[in-house]
């Protein structure tokens, strides 16, 4: 019976192992390539050493992977305070989040895997969402200070249009914010110098997008 019981948790553990590999890097990474791609693995930029920072990501959440299984949610969120722009206040908001979610779930049948995913998506959201907005801050920054003629509105407008084309530039710049954030996280300086050059030449690539915009 014990044996049953070990059994079945090793292969909870394995499906727990797979989602975190699928969830971190869906749309971000290209396994085993040190290469971090934007939406589609046709926008990619390889970086010497991505794949360890992806690794070392990976690791804070199987390591306290037993803490998510006995649902101390707030207490498997706690390592992740270290990552660039989260903080304890910003986790609690999370474990709220996740709260919220999981009481408008109440009555519905669901495994843990969907749990684990549903967990992980806030997490991973607001890790990314947090950095690249820095970016965009950064892009109306640039705006501003090259043209007179566009205030943040008409430049927010701009942005959005090339949101929703997808634009390439868009894409990778998302997921170079979100490296960066984990290279600087995890000590990774040359890395994280990488990911700001990077990020000046497209952020620069985007501001030159928006300019020309206006002259149509």
């Amino acid at each position: 019976m014990r044996y049953l019981s070990v059994l079945k948790k090793n292969m909870k553990l394995k499906k727990l192992y797979n989602a975190t590999d699928n969830l971190i890097e869906q749309q971000f990474y290209l396994s085993g390539s040190d290469t971090i791609i934007g939406r589609t693995p046709e926008v990619s930029l390889k970086i010497r050493n991505s794949g360890l920072i992806v690794k070392r990501f990976k690791d804070l959440f199987i390591k306290n992977i037993d803490l998510f299984l006995e649902q101390k949610y707030l207490k498997f969120f706690k390592p992740f305070k270290d990552i660039k722009g989260l903080d304890e206040n910003h986790l609690q908001e999370l474990y709220q989040e996740i709260q919220i979610r999981l009481t408008a779930l109440h009555g519905t049948e669901f495994d843990v895997l969907i749990l684990y995913t549903i967990v992980l998506s806030v997490l991973i959201s607001s890790i990314r969402n947090i950095n690249f907005n820095d970016s965009i801050k950064e892009i109306i920054k640039r705006v501003k200070q090259k043209s007179n003629n566009m205030n943040q509105n008409q430049i927010q407008i701009e942005l959005d249009k090339l949101f929703m084309k997808n634009n390439k530039n868009i894409s990778i710049l998302y997921n170079i914010s979100y490296l960066d954030a984990l290279a600087e996280s995890f000590n990774f300086n040359k890395v994280a110098r990488t990911c700001k050059i990077q990020k000046g030449l497209y952020i620069n690539r985007i501001v030159n997008l928006i300019l020309d915009s206006t002259h149509f």
